[in-house]
């Protein structure tokens, strides 16, 4: 389902630590977001696949023929390019690896999981196909602070175990909190305006770009590799982006959709 947001000014962005130079948090200021739907959930593996049957539609990651696989995950003996992420050398290139097979050749994606290795491209189209658009990341931040407002997390100011889908343990050689990966999109409590997993799980493409002039494309909300020592953008005001081409497996999306004055 989806669920409306309320038009109205709301205080977007951060100045509290922790800050990372160059995201780009602060400076807190008023955002007026007019009325609009967004989905309660990330899309499920079950509703790409149902736009990939009516439309024909072929994924970057299927095309180039290989995509960004957790080290842990990669399915045995599948072949792996050199291709890495910088700073993250947990990553492997893994060929064969798309939102189908989402470890590579011989794995299988679960249907009521967030669908990844999707890139922004892939989830424009299916955004269109479904009648909707790709949130704005003020509509997307809006719409994750669950009403409360410069509160870190969707839920308040301090996280407590099992509240989301982030790496809890020493990252990452070991996470205390069961073996990594996705959840279902269903899973966990929701926020205060009934979205669930806002905060871990997978980041989420917006449609904003992250500079002017620049392709790349702003991503929310953290992921289930997310831990503190490294990467804590699982804060609704954190930040990252990505080209719109890319592909890995712990980002997918959400879907948004005007409201009719």
């Amino acid at each position: 389902g989806t669920v409306e947001v309320p038009a109205g000014v709301f205080l977007m962005g951060n100045e509290r630590a922790p800050l990372f130079p160059g995201d780009g948090e602060g400076p807190v200021r008023p955002v007026d977001v007019a009325a609009f739907r967004i989905d309660a959930t990330a899309v499920t593996v079950e509703a790409f696949g149902a736009f990939v049957a009516a439309t024909g539609w072929v994924t970057e990651a299927e095309r180039y023929g290989w995509s960004f696989v957790f080290v842990d995950h990669v399915t045995p003996g599948a072949e792996v390019l050199q291709a890495a992420v910088p700073g993250a050398p947990w990553w492997r290139a893994a060929v064969g690896a798309d939102w189908r097979r989402p470890d590579g050749p011989g794995s299988d994606a679960q249907l009521d999981h967030p669908v990844v290795h999707v890139s922004w491209h892939d989830a424009v189209a299916y955004a269109r196909w479904a009648g909707k658009r790709l949130p704005t990341e003020a509509e997307w931040e809006k719409a994750a602070r669950g009403g409360l407002e410069q509160q870190r997390y969707p839920w308040g100011d301090e996280i407590a175990p099992g509240q989301a889908n982030v790496w809890e343990g020493e990252f990452p050689t070991l996470r205390t909190n069961g073996p990594p990966g996705t959840l279902p999109a269903g899973a966990l409590a929701p926020n205060g305006l009934g979205l669930h997993q806002v905060a871990g799980n997978v980041w989420e493409w917006t449609a904003d770009a992250w500079a002017p002039g620049r392709e790349d494309r702003v991503v929310k909300g953290g992921s289930y590799l997310c831990h503190p020592s490294y990467c804590h953008r699982y804060r609704v005001a954190g930040r990252t982006f990505s080209t719109p081409d890319s592909s890995i497996g712990h980002t997918g999306f959400r879907c948004a959709a005007d409201v009719a004055p």
